[in-house]
């Protein structure tokens, strides 16, 4: 190996382990201050509109696969059928909770996620649990690195685009994480929550669910 490849990935070691998760943490500690008023706006409507409780809990796998609760706003209802059993995500998902989505505010609780260690900014988004043993060898690469609140796959379709590129974009990510990459990608995040584009599938709806490489 060349020395020059020697000293890029020692500086990308330093910045992954070093000065990524200070420039995390301040970062985060710092929008939640800015958008405190904001956070509570929503807070007050979401329990005006869905009721207790106002965040929605879910585990997700995080770094080396390690399992944590991640926070979003809670943008559907709990509207069940006569058999009991919950409707499905469109019937639920009201066009407050659309917009939530579409301007990516129903992840704001995620800066809380990052204070704690558990997400980065930038990384692989964190997927479902049920997910762990449908990975092949190469996609289970992307928890290699903390996930994050927005990453390269985001800024290039997010829910808009296939598993397959979604997992191509991760892994590329994984391999050349970088500062300017991140800053790069937390740029283009701006822009596309400002324009909403490419920000959910037809109608604001989950996306289809991964259902492996068989």
């Amino acid at each position: 190996m060349k020395k020059s490849e020697l000293r890029d990935k020692k500086s990308l070691k330093i910045y992954g382990i070093y000065i990524k998760p200070v420039f995390d943490i301040v970062l985060a500690f710092l929008l939640s201050l800015l958008l405190l008023p904001i956070i509570f706006i929503i807070w007050f409507i979401v329990y005006i509109k869905f009721g207790s409780p106002v965040l929605y809990y879910q585990s997700r796998p995080g770094k080396n696969g390690k399992l944590f609760s991640i926070y979003k706003f809670r943008t559907m209802t709990n509207e069940k059928n006569s058999e009991g059993i919950l409707l499905s995500d469109s019937e639920r998902l009201t066009i407050f909770g659309q917009f939530l989505r579409k301007t990516s505010l129903d992840e704001i609780p995620q800066l809380f996620n990052v204070i704690k260690g558990d997400l980065s900014f930038v990384g692989p988004r964190p997927l479902l649990v049920e997910y762990l043993p449908l990975y092949n060898d190469l996609q289970k690469k992307r928890h290699n690195l903390k996930p994050g609140i927005t990453g390269w796959a985001q800024v290039n379709g997010r829910n808009a685009i296939t598993w397959e590129d979604k997992f191509r974009l991760d892994i590329y990510y994984i391999e050349n994480v970088s500062f300017v990459l991140d800053m790069r990608i937390l740029f283009k995040t701006f822009l596309r929550v400002i324009k909403r584009s490419d920000i959910n599938n037809v109608h604001g709806e989950t996306m289809e669910k991964f259902k492996g490489n068989k």
